[in-house]
């Protein structure tokens, strides 16, 4: 662990030079950021390789090697609904596939700890990924295979090349604990550890980085607010134009946080993949969920209440997938609004507008 840590630390240096070595046709005429910022996250082009080809196992057959309360990032669409470990994740960062016949990219940046599902299709075409080997604010530099242009992963957007100043749309999607997936979604499927690549599957090589302050690559200047640890989870939550940002300890604390137009919901039985290097020995920081509090035209107002979140008007129980699991809402869903989990860092370096919410507690610990 230590020498991964040293190697990665030594290699941050500049990066366009990179550029200028392998297979790279990238246009760099056409740029919306000075190439300086670009940092050499340590492998060169694909070294970090991109699953192209996913294979998916059942529930069933993916609970005998993922450990219940490990997180998965999950989509749903058209019907079918996928779940990417990220025990899987850390190791590729990338995954091109397509669900519910949407070409999705499910993304992965442990260094910023964002998880984030897009639609691979762009004005008619689509396009396939790849880590490029570079970081920007420690955030991984995705590239497509179609143009060679350079993609910032937390935001979606084109930074270098002939597609520069596009954005890629984000497909709604959350991060929970495989039990929680696989309770709530029976048939689903989970991508499984035949990559076609050898990794330690299950192990964490940024061992104690959630838990600690030491940046591990170049990050530019963040304007953290007092109180609030860099590697503090964030959930962001974005209405129409404007995006809100609650600390992960003011959420936790709380079990619920409503406001007007969203409520956001956290269950414990989630762990950390960034703290110890077996990851099913990990800390636990819970999951979210986010959704608007309006059901079949009427408001709910929830709360927590005896360790489970229930709704007001009702009494009925509701998960963190925004599933009423008792009572007489049994069965009903609410809708989902935009959201992240992220580093505080790294959202706000990107976004430093951003209004937050919440410390970070008095304690490294969740």
């Amino acid at each position: 662990m230590t020498r991964f840590l040293i190697s990665l630390l030594a290699i941050a240096a500049l990066a366009p030079g990179q550029l200028s070595q392998g297979t790279w046709r990238t246009d760099l005429s056409r740029k919306s950021i000075d190439l300086d910022e670009l940092k050499s996250g340590g492998p060169p082009k694909d070294g970090i390789p991109a699953i192209d080809n996913p294979r998916f196992d059942d529930v069933k057959q993916a609970a005998v090697w993922l450990h219940a309360r490990e997180p998965v990032l999950m989509v749903n669409l058209g019907g079918e609904t996928r779940a990417y470990p990220l025990q899987v994740l850390m190791w590729h960062e990338l995954v091109n596939d397509e669900v519910g016949g949407v070409p999705v990219l499910a993304s992965y940046c442990p260094l910023c700890n964002s998880a984030i599902v897009f639609d691979r299709r762009l004005e008619g075409k689509v396009y396939d990924f790849g880590v490029s080997g570079m970081l920007r604010h420690s955030d991984m530099v995705m590239y497509d295979r179609q143009t060679d242009s350079l993609w910032q992963q937390i935001t979606g957007e084109a930074l270098v090349g002939e597609l520069t100043g596009k954005t890629l749309t984000i497909v709604p999607s959350q991060t929970v604990s495989f039990e929680t997936f696989a309770e709530g979604f029976p048939e689903g499927r989970v991508l499984n550890r035949q990559t076609g690549h050898f990794r330690p599957y299950g192990q964490n090589p940024y061992e104690r980085y959630e838990f600690n302050d030491r940046f591990l690559a170049p990050v530019g200047n963040v304007g953290l607010p007092r109180g609030v640890r860099p590697m503090e989870r964030l959930v962001t939550v974005t209405v129409g134009k404007k995006t809100k940002a609650y600390t992960f300890h003011y959420v936790r604390s709380r079990k619920v946080v409503g406001e007007d137009q969203f409520v956001i919901l956290h269950e414990e039985n989630t762990l950390s993949v960034l703290d110890e290097k077996q990851i099913a020995r990990s800390k636990e920081v819970g999951s979210v969920g986010v959704f608007s509090p309006v059901l079949d035209g009427k408001r709910l107002r929830f709360r927590e209440k005896k360790g489970h979140i229930e709704d007001k008007e009702t009494g009925s129980r509701w998960n963190v997938l925004g599933v009423a699991v008792e009572g007489p809402l049994k069965g009903k869903r609410l809708k989902p609004v935009d959201h992240g989990v992220y580093f505080a860092f790294a959202w706000l370096v990107f976004r430093p507008g951003t209004r937050v919410v919440g410390d970070s507690g008095n304690s490294l610990l969740p």
